[in-house]
């Protein structure tokens, strides 16, 4: 079916007026980039197979042990290929391959659930900068001892297919480094991962389902940003979804974002309703406190972060909040396909 397909585009690269419309036909190359990267890994991993098996099959009626170390070398790494081939599988949704918004928003704990957020947010950068992937800061709402909330948009490829694994509530615990009397406390923040969607996407959004409010500008952004209305949020009545964003200086543009994101997080919102397990309720309707966490993160007293929907754990909580969260995100992948499954 995909090599039919890449066929058929190939085709179409071909054709005489195929530049007439550039928007159509750099789609069409991305489109055939996109296929021609699935595919191709598949048949070299198929090819190198064979000849493996044809170096075995020689060895064996020849009785040439010197073969054995190269023939186990090869056999490891064919393995260890196909298991990294088989996630890109795992990331088959419709629009697991686009890029991602990806929100951070502190929960019960007060100050406490600040420095939580604060500590996501970095875990979450240094992820990122791991894949080499682009991070835009679209709104950050600062408080005392760190974030209220963070809005990225993360461009590259997959990101929403993997990050899409972190929507949820994750739970921290830890001796307070607020707390005098170096008690231990528990906070909690919400992260919300919607993909970024083709304008050809329909979401009906009504004039009359939304309210559109301007504020001054908090944090980066320069002292013009500061003395003027350019940031702006939209709340969107039916679905409770409040937007913001404040990554420009002109009030237009940060509109157009805004409108961008809640597009998004509609399309999610509504494709999640649609579900059973799911139909009352949008993951970022959730509490943001006891009950509903997806992921514990323990450093007193003892380490350990725990996935609380796969089971998987690791006591090397520092390496996680450094941004090592392939393991996590690969065990959950595996998880929700052998649910649909």
């Amino acid at each position: 079916m995909i090599r039919s397909e890449i066929q058929e585009l190939e085709t179409k690269t071909s054709n005489p007026d195929f530049w007439n419309d550039r928007e159509k036909a750099e789609k069409t190359l991305s489109r055939l980039k996109f296929l021609q990267n699935r595919l191709e890994p598949w048949e070299d991993l198929v090819a190198r197979g064979k000849d493996l098996a044809d170096l075995h099959e020689l060895a064996m009626s020849e009785g040439d042990e010197s073969f054995e170390g190269e023939i186990s070398s090869q056999l490891e790494e064919l393995k260890a290929e196909y298991e990294r081939l088989r996630l890109f599988e795992l990331l088959s949704g419709k629009y697991d391959v686009n890029a991602a918004f990806l929100t951070v928003h502190a929960g019960a704990g007060g100050t406490e659930a600040c420095d939580w957020a604060q500590m996501l947010y970095r875990m979450y950068s240094r992820w990122i900068e791991r894949h080499g992937y682009r991070m835009q800061i679209i709104d950050m709402t600062e408080a005392e001892g760190g974030l209220k909330s963070v809005t990225l948009q993360v461009d590259g490829d997959y990101a929403y297919g993997y990050l899409k694994a972190e929507s949820g509530i994750h739970r921290l615990v830890r001796i307070s480094p607020f707390d005098s009397s170096s008690r231990r406390h528990t906070s909690f923040a919400s992260v919300y991962v919607s993909p970024v969607i083709d304008d050809a996407i329909d979401v009906d959004i009504k004039a009359d389902d939304i309210r559109v409010d301007t504020y001054r500008a908090q944090g980066a952004g320069g002292q013009h940003v500061n003395k003027t209305d350019s940031a702006v949020r939209i709340t969107h009545f039916p679905s409770g979804l409040v937007v913001q964003c404040q990554s420009e200086r002109s009030q237009h543009k940060n509109k157009a974002t805004a409108m961008k994101v809640l597009r998004s997080r509609l399309f999610e919102f509504y494709q999640k309703a649609q579900e059973k397990e799911r139909a009352k309720h949008a993951q970022e309707k959730k509490d943001i406190a006891w009950g509903n966490q997806i992921r514990s993160y323990v450093f007193h007293p003892y380490t350990m972060v725990k996935d609380h929907r796969t089971k998987r754990e690791t006591g090397n909580i520092q390496a996680v909040m450094d941004g090592d969260l392939d393991g996590f995100i690969e065990e959950y992948l595996r998880f929700t396909w052998a649910e649909a499954s």
